[in-house]
């Protein structure tokens, strides 16, 4: 039996680690044990493949979900074509058989060719944000570290005043075959890893890379109504592409701070008010403020008991990407005085002595049921 490795042990990471201490560990690993540097140790090459396969999967926001949800089996019902995990090409599965051939292989195990351009990693970026700030929603700046296009080489990844040539292991195809049985698997050139060209002299400042990390400003729209775990997409501010590939896209997950007040359930909002038992009793009116900087008159009806809820309607949270308002839900909480002066505790029990059990039915209900069952 193989025993699998855990992605997150492999990059030397703890499991809540972000995108940007990910993709570190993942560039000092990979130096360390990359094939140009290890002079083709086997158990290098091994290594290299095992931290490169952990990245390709942590890296993506929806891959690194599925992996934490199902672990490797997420891998092995994708290519058994079994429900859950990274079914789909957009999940980060594998549609056809050729796919399966490039996990394993390193590439396409059919057609030939040299390998396309990679995109830049997508990024995630976790954001705090405040109910009122989901409410009304709002326009703010992040402040994160990514790699882009290398200013010396402008992306090239070779140094100024030279060029590339020709890969000599597969003579620019990018790939170069094997024969295994009766089979004869194409596999990613070693030599060029599959660009098909090799960098004379590596630009200094990126290494070759064509991109460097470097502090990034973005400004971030924030629109109204958003929820917990509301995801943003910004296209191409992602990681940018080695050698002058298209770069990726950056998502910001949403994360909606606990209002004092106020909880959420969809676009309906719910608050807890304390009434005194002479309103609950009698009936009145309360003010409760709104999120939209509204005081929303709730009036109460006479008798009504601790635990009800008052509905006042397109008073709750907008409509993310829509029109209108939720609800927002009163919970009436009774208050029964714990501080009496002398005069309001002579009218309580000249009250008491009034009561015919008529005032309250469902205390005079109980204790007839009571009454009967002990047979008083």
């Amino acid at each position: 039996m193989t025993t699998e490795v855990d992605y997150y042990s492999l990059l030397e990471v703890e499991r809540t680690a972000d995108a940007g201490a990910i993709k570190s560990a993942y560039r000092k690993l990979a130096m360390k044990y990359h094939p140009d540097r290890t002079g083709g140790c086997t158990d290098s090459e091994a290594k290299f493949k095992a931290v490169s396969e952990a990245y390709e999967c942590l890296k993506d926001p929806q891959k690194r979900a599925a992996y934490d949800r199902y672990g490797h089996a997420a891998y092995t019902n994708a290519q058994n074509g079994g429900g859950g995990g990274f079914n789909g090409r957009g999940a980060g599965g594998f549609s056809d058989l050729g796919d399966i051939f490039e996990t394993i292989f390193g590439q396409s195990g059919f057609g030939g060719g040299r390998q396309a351009q990679r995109r830049g990693a997508d990024l995630r970026y976790d954001m705090e944000i405040s109910l009122d700030d989901a409410y009304h929603g709002k326009q703010t700046e992040i402040e994160i570290e990514v790699s882009a296009p290398c200013d010396s080489c402008d992306g090239s990844g070779a140094q100024p005043g030279t060029g590339v040539k020709t890969c000599t292991t597969c003579h620019g195809h990018g790939q170069v075959r094997a024969q295994q049985g009766f089979f004869v698997v194409e596999r990613t050139c070693p030599g060029c890893h599959g660009a098909g060209q090799v960098i004379e002299s590596p630009c200094r400042a990126c290494r070759g890379e064509g991109r460097v990390d470097k502090p990034k400003t973005l400004s971030v729209n924030i629109p109204a109504g958003v929820d917990e775990g509301t995801r943003i997409r910004l296209s191409g501010e992602g990681e940018a592409g080695a050698r002058g590939a298209p770069p990726g896209d950056l998502y910001i997950f949403l994360h909606v701070k606990r209002h004092p007040i106020f909880e959420r359930e969809g676009t309906t909002l719910f608050c807890r008010a304390p009434v005194s038992f002479t309103t609950a009793a009698l009936g009145g009116c309360i003010e409760v403020p709104g999120l939209d900087g509204q005081r929303h008159e709730i009036k109460i009806p006479s008798g009504i008991q601790s635990g009800k809820q008052i509905r006042q309607r397109g008073a709750g949270m907008p409509v993310l990407n829509g029109r209108g308002q939720g609800d927002l839900v009163i919970q009436v909480d009774v208050e029964t005085p714990t501080r009496l002066s002398a005069k309001q505790r002579e009218l309580l029990e000249a009250f008491r002595e009034t009561e015919t059990g008529e005032e309250c039915p469902q205390s005079t209900g109980f204790f007839s049921k009571l009454k009967e069952l002990w047979g008083d």
